[in-house]
Parts: structure tokens; sequence; C-alpha cells
């Protein structure tokens, strides 16, 4: 493996990583050398079974259960993570849900959740990490946010709004805290993954999204690549990016 993409000897936690982006976030930074934390909520099944990939292949991973929303359950799994792997040298926030409803059928509870699960984790998990960071002078975050942030779609307000309001969040932090600490984003389009499966999404809507240059879902390993590149050294003049592998569905 090049140099550049390399990650032995750091530790790393991704949140949302049981299944989808996640999962394939984990095996690409295991695969480079990093020790990894699987986070997830109530998805032990899932969550040991990336344990498992990692394991089989002699990375070093650990599933922890946590509410990426609750400060005090991220509080508590970062000191834990970080007791068992050492520092958390780089944040991967991918945890997310997703939610199709006309904006006038839209209740308070739905924009809460949505909000809270999609950026309000995302700020949650970056206060807890971010002054370890901070007291060694280096790390990577990365956020991953979408397409839809920067498109909008009818019928998706919630979840458009928060993943823009991670492109926002990304960019502040990206001033704040560089240059010792490398702030980014990816803004995926659509991908193969539960979340967007005909069991979730009609038909008419997954074939909206298949009408991209690239015509097609990506498969999760693609999103990971750009993960993986932002995590190492190759990527040290990224700040503040927005990358986006969404198969021309978004052409800045």
């Amino acid at each position: 493996m090049s140099a550049g993409l390399s990650l032995a000897g750091r530790g790393a936690l991704v949140t949302g990583a049981a299944t989808g982006i996640g999962r394939a976030i984990v095996l690409a930074l295991a695969h480079a050398g990093a020790a990894v934390a699987v986070n997830h909520w109530a998805r032990a099944g899932e969550a040991a079974a990336v344990v498992r990939e990692v394991g089989a292949t002699g990375g070093r991973a650990i599933a922890v259960d946590a509410d990426v929303t609750d400060a005090a359950a991220v509080g508590s799994m970062v000191a834990g993570v970080e007791a068992t792997l050492g520092p958390i040298d780089i944040l991967v926030n991918c945890a997310g849900i997703i939610q199709n409803k006309p904006f006038l059928e839209t209740t308070d509870e739905d924009w809460r959740r949505v909000i809270d699960t999609d950026l309000g984790s995302v700020f949650v998990m970056c206060r807890a990490v971010l002054p370890g960071m901070v007291a060694r002078g280096q790390g990577v975050v990365i956020n991953i946010a979408s397409d839809l942030g920067i498109l909008g779609r009818a019928e998706f307000a919630p979840y458009c709004a928060a993943k823009a309001g991670v492109i926002g969040l990304t960019r502040s932090l990206a001033r704040e805290f560089a240059p010792a600490i490398r702030v980014n984003a990816i803004a995926p389009g659509p991908v193969e993954t539960q979340m967007l499966s005909p069991a979730s999404m009609s038909a008419a809507w997954i074939a909206k999204e298949k009408d991209i240059p690239q015509a097609r879902f990506a498969a999760p390993e693609e999103i990971a690549a750009t993960a993986l590149f932002l995590a190492g050294d190759l990527a040290r003049f990224y700040c503040g990016q927005v990358l986006g592998p969404n198969g021309g569905s978004v052409m800045p």
C-alpha cells in the first residue's frame, strides 16, 4: 500500500458503522492499518460481523454501542474507545437516517428525529472527540453529508436541511481547527444500501435517483475509497472541502 494511504498506528471511530457506507469505511480504514471502533446503536449482531471481517484479514476492531445523539452516551463511548484502542486520530461521522414525506405532513417529531440524527450527532461527536485531537495537535474529521444537501429534493426537507447543515458545520470547524486538524466532508450521490432499498423508497424515487450521468447507484466501497483518501497523508492540503462521489448528480 502507498505510504500516503497507510494508517498504521492510528485509531479511528466510525459512527453508524454496522452496515452500508459506515461498514465499508471501517473495512477500508482497517485494511490500511488503522484500529477501528465500530459504532452502532442496537445492531450488535451486524456490528460483530464487521469486527469479525476486520479480524479475518488481520486487522483490529471493536464494536461500541451508543446513541450518537446522546452526549452522555457519546462521552462514555469515546472514553472507552480511547482506553481500549488508544487516541482517536480519525473520526468519521456516518450515522444517519432518511425520511421521504411531503413537507406539510412532516411532524415536529419527524423533523427533530432526522435533524438530531443526521446533524446533531455530528455536533455531539465532534464536541467529544476534538478536545483530544487539540491536545495532541493532530487529527482528521470526515463528515458524511449528501448530494441532496446541495441539490435539495421535494419531500425530503428534514434530510436535505440536515445534510446542508453538515456541510456548513464542516466548513466552520475546518476554519476553527486548522491547520492541526483537518475537517472535510463527503457528499455522496445515491448508494446501494438498506436505507435506499426498494423496501424503504418508492420505485419512482429510485428511478429518479438513477437518472444521473452514471445511471446507477454507487457501491458503498466507492464512498469508502474517498474516506480512505481523506484520512491519509495524501490529503494533507484538503481543508473544509466537500468531495462528491455522486455519479454526476452535482457538477460544481
